[in-house]
């Protein structure tokens, strides 16, 4: 990875904070800005850069000039939507109750990760999985110190905790039924959401297609079930024996693999 870190266009003691744990956690070198564009910086230091502002993080891929930055997107109506009693797919696809145990192989972002530990609520467990180091850094800060005047949706995103790795190299670390749901998305196959942020995580994430290895591995490493999120025509479904819930007038679909 190519990475450069710097400030916003005028830089306080806040940002200086953010720039300092950036390049710690990332092991990216720090660059002045001096007044320069992002663009410009792409261009002269032939890399994407990571923009510690006032009050949060921004990244920009090299040769885009739309930002990439952490915001809990669908978790904030998902959550609103539980609170009035309604229903979600993916916690009634994945059967989760209090104090269970749920493995998010592909966190990206963290909704579903976030609805997960809504439910499972404080005697749970939540373990977000990513492989990407900057998508990674950026949910983690995000999760504990994105600014919202809602307490369950705080509540929930800090009871995530983020894990930097393979999603196969993880599951092979792990022993026999160790989480009661395993839960993958390998949502860079198909797009299913219509966001210009969840596309600018396609575009910058870690492009992992499913494979007999994964499924294999979280199948022995859950307790009751192994969940699959992908778009309604995924091949996904059929080849790996998930049972998918159909979902009308909806793209995404999910697929239950059952102990």
């Amino acid at each position: 990875m190519s990475l450069i870190i710097t400030t916003a266009g005028r830089p306080d003691e806040q940002s200086a904070a953010f720039i300092e744990q950036a390049a710690v956690r990332l092991q990216a070198p720090v660059v002045e800005r001096k007044k320069r564009s992002i663009s410009k910086m792409q261009d002269i230091y032939q890399s994407d850069v990571l923009v510690a502002g006032k009050d949060r993080y921004s990244f920009y891929k090299r040769g885009s000039d739309e930002p990439f930055f952490f915001h809990p997107n669908s978790a904030t109506y998902r959550l609103r939507r539980l609170q009035k009693g309604e229903q979600d797919p993916l916690l009634e696809a994945t059967g989760l109750k209090a104090g269970d145990s749920f493995l998010d192989c592909t966190l990206g972002l963290g909704s579903d990760a976030i609805i997960a530990a809504s439910r499972v609520g404080m005697e749970g467990s939540v373990i977000g999985v990513e492989a990407d180091p900057v998508i990674s850094f950026l949910t983690d800060i995000g999760l504990r110190s994105f600014p919202i005047e809602f307490p369950l949706l705080q509540e929930a995103m800090g009871r995530v905790q983020v894990i930097h790795s393979d999603a196969i190299q993880f599951l092979e670390s792990c022993p026999d039924q160790s989480y009661d749901v395993v839960f993958l998305d390998p949502m860079f196959t198909t797009p299913i959401e219509e966001s210009s942020n969840f596309e600018s995580l396609r575009d910058i994430g870690v492009a992992d297609s499913l494979t007999e290895e994964w499924v294999t591995e979280a199948l022995r490493v859950c307790r009751r079930r192994v969940v699959l999120k992908d778009h309604f025509q995924s091949p996904m479904f059929e080849r790996f024996g998930f049972r998918q819930q159909i979902r009308l007038n909806t793209k995404v679909h999910y697929g239950v693999l059952e102990k």
